[in-house]
């Protein structure tokens, strides 16, 4: 598939950068291995709480896992699941949840699936994210663009493409990596090759190498708590077929209105891949590398916890422990720790 063909295999091409750092960083947690218990999944690219506190993680190759908080079971295409490739998980204000698979979009009411795909009109069956905004407005990602859904009817959403100077890779130039929402309610899109874009309801701003981005290739987009939208980025040249040259600029961007500001002397936030940023309760940002372990940014400093698996997604649950999912299995910080959570737990 090119999900993994693209995002898995790149990940595993570790660049790392050993520069003088300009921001004080801390290493404040060491890790704890579980080697001998099943991983949740090899591939654990979402972490999702429902409004009941449940627990949901999904991963590319086991379907969905669900922890209600005394047991774990899993959903798969034996279930009802199009695919087991599961990607995304969104709930919606009747309590029904989500699913963006590899096979397209499934809804779960608690006791069965109801399976969507571009025979009832998805604009591609391979979906990247799932987003509801403030509005109640259901986004739906893929690697054919963008489509909105109300629950009847898919309705494509078309995105101008913005003037790039950069090869554009032809399998992934219509794949929507992240949906968000800032808080003026203008919506983001992360694009694979043409950079981000802004949609204020009307209007489309695009942010591309030529405004300051390290790289067109857009994979995260968060904001602070001061209005700053911060966007990771992967290295474009990972898809050049000549292994010689699958090096060049990519990692984290902060944009506070006016500029981008990138981090070339913070070891795996430059010439890297940032596949994810999150803003935990607290407002504070956490941001992945590929072979730097994961940053926490609070009070303008990067805080370093070291993690050597190649994170994908991150969540703070309602208890205010912090998951992430990675390419080898499911971790959570444990006070200074960083600990692997296999399918025995420990869960607490």
């Amino acid at each position: 598939m090119r999900y993994i063909l693209i995002v898995l295999v790149s990940i595993w091409s570790v660049s790392r950068i050993a520069e003088n750092q300009k921001e004080n960083i801390l290493e404040i947690a060491s890790l704890i291995g579980q080697n001998n218990a099943s991983q949740i999944g090899q591939y654990v690219v979402e972490i999702y709480q429902d409004s009941k506190g449940n627990l949901w993680f999904g991963t590319l190759e086991k379907g969905v896992a669900k922890y209600d908080g005394s047991e774990l079971i899993y959903l798969t295409t034996k279930d009802g699941l199009p695919s087991n490739r599961v990607v995304s998980v969104v709930e919606d204000r009747s309590g029904n949840l989500w699913f963006g698979t590899g096979s397209g979009l499934s809804k779960f009411d608690g006791m069965s699936f109801s399976n969507y795909s571009v025979t009832e009109g998805l604009c591609n069956n391979m979906i990247s994210n799932l987003f509801i905004d403030s509005k109640e407005d259901f986004w739906i990602g893929t690697w054919g663009g963008v489509c909105k859904f109300d629950g009847v009817v898919f309705e494509k959403f078309i995105i101008p493409n913005p003037s790039v100077d950069t090869r554009l890779n032809m399998d992934t130039k219509d794949w929507v990596t992240i949906i968000m929402e800032d808080s003026d309610g203008s919506i983001w899109f992360g694009r694979d090759g043409y950079g981000a874009v802004k949609y204020d309801g009307s209007s489309f701003i695009h942010y591309t190498i030529k405004d300051g981005l390290n790289s067109n290739n857009v994979q995260a987009i968060a904001e602070d708590h001061e209005g700053n939208i911060w966007i990771g980025t992967r290295v474009a040249e990972k898809d050049n077929a000549d292994a010689s040259k699958r090096f060049g600029k990519g990692g984290l961007n902060k944009y506070n209105g006016e500029k981008f500001i990138q981090f070339p002397n913070i070891d795996g936030l430059s010439k890297n891949d940032v596949y994810t940023i999150y803003k935990d309760n607290s407002g504070n940002l956490w941001v992945s590398t590929l072979g730097d372990g994961i940053y926490k940014y609070e009070n303008k400093e990067f805080k370093n916890y070291p993690l050597s698996k190649p994170t994908m997604n991150m969540l703070e649950d309602k208890d205010g422990r912090l998951w992430f999912g990675c390419s080898g299995g499911l971790y959570r910080l444990d006070s200074r720790d960083i600990i692997n959570v296999t399918t025995t737990g420990p869960w607490n």
